[in-house]
């Protein structure tokens, strides 16, 4: 279940590359994550979530600039493959093998990247524009970390 979950929140990572970082360091503050004596410990210090929490709205406001960067571009993609990486780890290590959390997470924040890119564009074409799409996928990110961590 954990591995699962690890999928689905590198798929967050690929749609909003801060906003899963952010889940799951709240998630770890609060204790639904315990990973107080593992080499992530630092996900849960009392610091962490509020600077995740500060780079997510910063992305959020972003992402509605009207220069805002492929996601696809090398650093783009790469921020997010890390980010689901990490988030990923994190359940890894809850489940006892950070190895296959950090792979599940990566792997999610592909699929997250690639089909967020695309049903993003399908949507805009509905619209006629951009930023209602843009809302539906930060929703979609927002609530389903939010789904994710509590599941925990």
């Amino acid at each position: 279940m954990l591995y699962l979950l690890a999928l689905l929140i590198g798929v967050i990572a690929g749609l909003r590359a801060m906003t899963a970082p952010a889940a799951i360091t709240w998630a770890a503050y609060l204790g639904w994550l315990n990973l107080s004596t593992t080499p992530l410990a630092f996900m849960g210090y009392a610091w962490t979530p509020w600077i995740f929490t500060v780079l997510a709205l910063v992305e959020l406001v972003a992402d509605q600039l009207p220069t805002t960067p492929s996601r696809t571009v090398p650093v783009q993609f790469g921020t997010r493959i890390a980010s689901g990486a990490l988030c990923g780890a994190c359940l890894g290590m809850a489940g006892g093998n950070l190895a296959i959390g950090a792979i599940c997470g990566a792997v999610g924040a592909v699929v997250g990247t690639l089909g967020g890119r695309s049903v993003r564009g399908s949507l805009a074409a509905f619209f006629g524009k951009d930023p209602p799409a843009a809302l539906i996928e930060d929703a979609v990110a927002i609530i389903g970390a939010l789904v994710i961590v509590m599941v925990l």
